[in-house]
């Protein structure tokens, strides 16, 4: 379906959401699990982790290197960062946050991990 014949379908059911999107919701729910994100010029990538994760630890599940050597993370929210349009802005805004190794990681966080190996 298309995009607006979608939408038009949900709403005529009371629906917010598909019934997948709703599975794969519960699915994390159940399981225990968030995602965060990480952003760069040439891709966007959503990464997995279990609830309750720190910040070392879930940079090294881009690479253990990155775990390693991890010195901060900038991290903004998802919402916050859509609201700013940029990364910039959001800084300019206040929204961007560095966080230590204690740090735990949120559902929706967009972080750019600082580490020196």
């Amino acid at each position: 379906m298309e995009d607006e014949d979608k939408q038009m379908f949900l709403s005529e059911l009371n629906l917010e959401q598909s019934g997948l999107a709703r599975i794969i919701k519960t699915g994390y729910s159940l399981l225990g699990l968030i995602s965060y994100l990480t952003a760069g010029p040439q891709e966007v990538r959503a990464w997995t982790i279990t609830k309750g994760t720190k910040a070392p630890q879930a940079a090294g599940k881009i690479h253990t290197d990155f775990e390693k050597g991890f010195i901060r993370a900038e991290i903004v929210s998802f919402d916050d960062l859509m609201a700013c349009g940029n990364m910039n802005a959001a800084k300019e805004k206040g929204l961007v946050r560095l966080e230590g190794k204690d740090y735990v990681m949120r559902d929706g966080d967009v972080v750019l991990f600082r580490f020196n190996v």
